[in-house]
């Protein structure tokens, strides 16, 4: 695991698995950790190297009810979680698929936890609509087509857009089975004029991008769906992502759009 500031009000904790991002926002006294780290002991020192940097978290963020993204309350069983409307509605109507999820990946991994996860006191924000902290507002925007559910965050002040699992430099796009090529074309519009307000995109996987860094992987998604959508089995993926892992993402892709 590891940290990095970029803003004097925004750190960027990486996983050592898949580089999960969690993203802690300062304002006003307060702070929010969007997302989590994978690993128990990751975890376990979130509320330490947080709490040294002066980033002690009043309240939870996820972006997507993705396992990898709700674990945030093992570091911190206190606080709420707060999620958009979407993931809420897809929490209610997949009772326990989270944590069925987070189960079968840990027993792959070799990864025991101290405990179930629990999700606890949720808090349902409505998206498209505005979150507080302190003494600003962060953006709050759909995100779907990756799954069902999910919301952006643009923190202007802090010239941070956190997309969730978009604008990867390490994944290109990966259509889950409750995804929607449609509908994250419309994200990819919708991401893109928020990424114009950003100086720093900082994606649910992978390294922070600068803003021209995080449209040019905006374009390459965009020419990525168009040959998915022709059904091509063998598409020219951006030369930085084009591996075995994604080569097998692309054809999981295929099968779930046949």
């Amino acid at each position: 695991m590891k940290a990095i500031a970029v803003h004097p009000d925004a750190i960027v904790v990486t996983s050592r698995i898949w580089q999960t991002n969690a993203i802690a926002l300062r304002s006003g006294g307060e702070v929010m950790l969007i997302d989590s780290p994978y690993f128990p002991d990751e975890l376990e020192a979130m509320p330490a190297l947080l709490s040294q940097a002066g980033f002690t978290p009043n309240a939870l963020f996820a972006t997507h009810a993705d396992y990898d993204h709700v674990l945030a309350r093992y570091a911190f069983p206190e606080l709420t979680l707060g999620v958009g409307e979407p993931t809420m509605v897809r929490i209610r109507s997949e009772p326990g698929e989270v944590q069925r999820e987070l189960r079968d990946e840990d027993a792959r991994n070799y990864v025991q936890r101290p405990g179930p996860l629990t999700l606890g006191n949720l808090q349902s924000l409505p998206v498209p609509g505005y979150l507080e902290l302190g003494q600003i507002e962060i953006e709050l925007h759909p995100a779907d087509g990756h799954t069902s559910d999910g919301t952006a965050l643009l923190a202007e002040f802090a010239g941070l857009l956190a997309p969730g699992d978009y604008l990867s430099n390490l994944e290109i796009p990966w259509l889950s089975p409750s995804g929607s090529l449609g509908d994250y074309r419309a994200t990819l519009a919708r991401l893109a004029p928020l990424v114009e307000r950003a100086e720093t995109v900082v994606p649910g996987h992978g390294g922070p991008h600068t803003r021209e860094a995080a449209l040019r992987l905006l374009d390459e998604d965009l020419e990525y769906l168009d040959a998915l959508e022709r059904g091509e089995e063998r598409p020219k993926l951006p030369q930085a992502r084009d591996s075995a892992r994604q080569r097998e993402i692309h054809v999981e892709n295929l099968t779930l759009l046949s």
